[in-house]
Parts: structure tokens; sequence; C-alpha cells
């Protein structure tokens, strides 16, 4: 039996619905299943699953002791398929599962290469991500993002969602004219293909230069006896990006043809980027089609005293009885704010994909705005409203402290591409296994290792925590890494290899057999699985997967060194260690799919 998805109650919902059933029988006592605190037993004690029972002692004025002993009883008496004996340590009943039941749940899913995926709930979610400008190329905050952007997308698909990916390109505005500007001054006509240089770091290095330019101008300009301010406001080259900026959104035939070669250059570039990393849209919107978006829903709002107009015509909202301030929503001279290109847009992308919810994923110095997104929207009644919610992480930094763009400062995402891939050549060479490789397969497993250890790296702190990212750190076989969990992968492969195992090979479980702790412990852990990609859904927190393949792939180092597999002491022994060894490899596989890497069968 191949399954696609098979619906699959938890072990830990069962005892919700058990404890629940049996408070009811005992007490009379509604209780429902969610109201039931389980946890897994500490090691210290006997037990598989502990049922917490200080929130039912005053409502049934049992003493804890008293409690676990007669919940304890009735539950082993009325679910014995479940339960075979429990303990009470004080306010905790610790439950025993039957071996039978890890043994049919292991025999129901050993095969499922679905295995962890949940059946279509008909709930449909659209994910933005990336939001890239074209005036430079991605660099490593965008790589947090994206991979964030990416696994969320993947694990709400894989619990069942019907995911939308899609991204914003920042593509207009005075930055864009910056670039504009510094390639007409200094590039003598310069394009990518005569400089040999990739179309995103050609234009991103004339955003620099822009900026050292008007440094000096305005350094010059200070000598003059100028203050900053004035020097920043009069400086030739701002007024001409200023100026550009007018004529694009007049329409300036040349202006407009520069502004469309250049953008084709940066694009070029960022899809080579996306190929690389492997981060892929659905739909693509660039905001030189949407800035103008939203401004009848300004109208809307004054027509509904949602929003209000000062005397200088400039429109606002007032948010100060929600907690936030006053904000500005369409300027004296009628031009709108980034914030009515979003309302706008919330609009559009409803109409076209009526979306449950919305989520931006967005760096952390970007809450407030959302908030009043959300809060505008749904003031103004629209039904993307309430579905509106964002991602919010932390900024990334580098051993060596914050990047600055406009300095050329940044880490640059190719760049630390490749210097992963070429520190996870010299590290797997060092290793000595893939002589047998050819140079194409090397090649493959380099890109692998290294990227599955940036994405790991990246993903494995909870998105709302800064972090500092140590490429060396990423690539350790050994510790908290992307690395060592492809590594147990493909040891359970080579295993499964010389065990001439096949996925049409047929493995029995026999109900009988005695669990040992380790390969209790395996089974257990496994059994989780589902419920982790649908926590780490709804919490909208890849980390969650990250850590729990993690210590999957440890339990199973523990498990494996400690009991033969080949040399098994018997053949059903044997076959339960086979089905054992599967099943963790797809969970891995899986669980490592929806963060976006992949797993080699050889390394």
């Amino acid at each position: 039996m191949h399954p696609e998805i098979v619906k699959i109650m938890s072990v830990v919902n069962r005892i919700k619905e058990a404890a629940a059933s049996s408070i009811h029988q005992l007490y009379g006592s509604s209780v429902l299943p969610e109201q039931v605190l389980v946890n897994q037993t500490k090691p210290e004690f006997e037990g598989d699953y502990t049922v917490v029972l200080f929130a039912f002692v005053k409502e049934l004025k049992k003493s804890p002791e008293q409690l676990g002993q007669e919940l304890g009883t009735e539950m082993v008496a009325c679910f014995p398929e479940l339960f075979t004996a429990y303990n009470v340590v004080k306010g905790f009943l610790n439950l025993t599962i039957n071996a039978s039941y890890w043994s049919q749940f292991l025999a129901n899913q050993y095969l499922n290469q679905q295995f962890g995926h949940a059946a279509p709930t008909g709930n449909k979610v659209m994910v933005e991500y990336s939001s890239p400008n074209t005036n430079k190329p991605l660099h490593l905050g965008h790589l947090r993002n994206n991979f964030l952007g990416r696994s969320i997308a993947e694990i709400l698909k894989a619990t069942g969602n019907d995911v939308v990916k899609t991204c914003i390109v920042n593509d207009r505005g005075i930055h864009i004219c910056k670039s504009m500007i510094a390639w007409k001054r200094y590039a003598n006509g310069a394009t990518p293909s005569t400089t040999q240089m990739k179309g995103d770091h050609f234009v991103g290095d004339y955003y620099v230069k822009f900026n050292d330019a008007y440094k000096t101008e305005i350094a010059e300009l200070k000598a003059t006896g100028l203050t900053e301010e004035q020097a920043e406001k009069d400086a030739p080259i701002m007024k001409e990006a200023q100026q550009m900026l007018l004529d694009w959104e007049a329409g300036e035939p040349a202006v407009m043809e520069l502004w469309k070669n250049m953008n084709g250059w940066v694009y070029e570039g960022f899809d080579a980027t996306y190929k690389k990393i492997g981060t892929d849209f659905d739909k693509i919107y660039y905001e030189s089609n949407t800035y103008l978006l939203g401004k009848d829903l300004v109208d809307k709002g004054l027509e509904e005293k949602v929003f209000y107009q000062k005397e200088d015509n400039s429109v606002w909202i007032d948010l100060t009885s929600d907690g936030l301030d006053e904000k500005l929503v369409r300027r004296k001279d009628g031009t709108s704010v980034y914030i009515t290109q979003d309302i706008g847009l919330a609009e559009q992308k409803q109409k076209e994909f009526n979306a449950n919810q919305s989520i931006y994923v967005v760096g952390d110095e970007q809450n407030y705005h959302f908030k009043v997104l959300k809060l505008i929207c749904q003031k103004l009644k629209l039904p993307s409203a309430d579905g509106i919610d964002h991602l919010s992480y932390g900024m990334v930094e580098l051993p060596t402290g914050k990047m600055k763009s406009r300095e050329g400062t940044v880490v640059d995402a190719d760049d630390l591409v490749d210097e992963m891939i070429q520190i996870a050549r010299e590290k797997t060479e060092e290793l000595g296994k893939v002589n047998d490789f050819t140079e194409e397969e090397r090649a493959e497993l380099y890109d692998t290792i290294g990227l599955g250890a940036l994405k790991f790296f990246l993903l494995r702190v909870d998105p709302k925590k800064k972090m500092v990212f140590n490429p060396a750190e990423s690539i350790d076989f050994h510790g908290f890494t992307g690395p060592f969990i492809q590594y147990t992968y493909a040891r359970i492969s080579s295993i499964l290899r010389k065990l001439n195992y096949q996925s049409t090979t047929v493995l029995t479980v026999d109900a009988n057999d005695t669990w040992l702790p380790l390969e209790k412990e395996l089974i257990v852990t496994l059994e989780q699985f589902p419920a982790v990609l649908k926590d780490a859904g709804m919490e909208q927190d890849p980390s969650k997967v990250a850590i729990y393949i993690f210590n999957l792939a440890k339990t199973f180092s523990s498990f494996y060194s400690e009991h033969s597999i080949a040399n098994a002491e018997n053949n059903s022994k044997q076959q339960l260690r086979m089905m054992l060894s599967v099943l963790t490899a797809t969970a891995i596989k899986n669980g490592m799919e929806v963060l976006g890497i992949k797993v080699p069968e050889r390394m």
C-alpha cells in the first residue's frame, strides 16, 4: 500500500480525547480535549506521555494524587488498545502507550512517501516574500527573507493549504533613479555584457557610485559654508536624481528606455540567483504597475469618514484610539505614499486570488507599517483585511557587524552562496569520501551541502530573533547543522542499499516484539512529525521543523550506534529496524524539503 496522504490522529490528540472522555465518565464534568495538557514524559520517569492534572483539581475537588490514580485506572481500563500502564507523580499522570499502537503506526506509515503531509483543507493562503529593489543585488538579509518565505509557503502547503507565492519588486522611485543617474554620468555606455558582469551587480555598483559622488559633493558644498542639510538638498547629483524621478512619472521616453534597460539587466541577475537558491513565485507584482493603486480607496475612506483632510489638502487617518498615531495616506500634492499603494495592492490581490490569509514576510523594522496596513484595511471593510498577517523576522548580521547597501559593505548573496559551496568542497574533500564520485556528482554534492548549510543555519533560529551568521560554523558535519542531517540521510540510504531494500520490499512488524528503549524513542519521535509540521505552519516558524529534524537525526544516530540492523538478533528485529530506518529517511527528506534543502543519497 502506497497511500498518498493518510489522515493520522496523533497519539497526543488521542490521549487528550481519552482523558476528556474519562473525566466525563468518572465525574460528569464536561472537558474539551484541547483543555487537556499532554507532554512527553520526562526521561527520569516511567511512561511515554504525561497528562498534567492541576487544571482540574479545583473543579473536581480531588487531590492531584487521587485524581491521577482514578483517571489512570479508568483510561487504562477503557482504552486498552492505547494504554498498558500508568503511574502518578504528584500532579502528573504518566501513561505507557501500548506497544501494538507503535507497531500498527509503523506498519501503516513506513511506505508513505507523503508522511507528515495533511489532506487538503480548502484554505487558501498567499505568502509574499523577497521584495527586492532593482538598484542592488540580493544580499544576506534577502536570503533570510527568501528562505523564510518559501519554507513557510511549503510548510503551509504540506499541511493542506492551497498556497500562492508572490513577490513585489520595488522597481521605481528615487533609489532606482540614483543608479540611473550614476550610470549616465560614469558608465560611458558600458553594459553587463561589455563588462562581463552579472546584471544586478553591475547596476548595484552604480548605486554605490552615486552615494560616493553625493558624499563628495556634500563635502564640497559644506566647504563653501553651507550647512549639512542645505548641502544635501543642493548637491547637483541629488537634484538630477529628483528631476529624473519627475521625468519618469511624466513618461519621458529616454528616461523610460534607460529605466527598462537597467531593470532588465537586474531581472536577469535576480533570475540567476533565484534559480541557484531555489526560490520561486507564482506571481510577481511590480511597483511601477501598482504605485497608483489605492487612490480610489482614499476617496472612499474620505466619504465614509475613515480618513480626514487637513487644510493643506493632505489626507490622514487618526489611529490614536487604537494605540497607534496619525498616519498620512495622501500627500498635499495628491500623490500617494507607500501605505496607500499597499492598501490598493491588498485589494487587488484579494480580487485575483481570494485568499483567506495573506502573509507578508518582512523585517521587524516594518512591524508598525503592517499593523497600520491591517487596521486601515479593516476600517475600510476590505474583504481581505482580517486575513492580513505579517511574519516579522530579525536582521542577520555577520561576526563583523551590520551591513550597509549604500556603502557597498553588504554581503552579496551570490558571493555568499559561492563561498558556502567552496567551504563544502574543502570540508568534504578533507574527509576523503568522494573519491569514487564523478566530477559532476561532486559538483552537485558541494552545491547540495553548501546551500543546505546556509538555509538550515538561517532557518534554525526563531524568525523573530536577530542572528549572527557564521559560514564556517554552518558546515560542521557533527553540529546543529544541515550537513549533519544530510549525512544522516545519506547514511540511512547506504544502510538500506547494503540490505538490498527496495521501495517494493514488503516488511512486517511483529506486534508481540518488545520495543527496546532506543527503538521506542525513535518511533515516538517519528510519530510527532505531522504535528510538528502543523504547529510550524500555525506559528509561521520553520525553526520548529529544523529543530525537530535535527533531533530526529540525533536520535537515529544514537539508535544505530547501539543496535545493528544488518546483524539484528533475529529476522523480525531486522525488519522492524529497517522499517524505522525507512520512515526516518522519509521524515528527514520531507522535513528538509519544506525547508528548501535537498538530501543526497550518497555523501
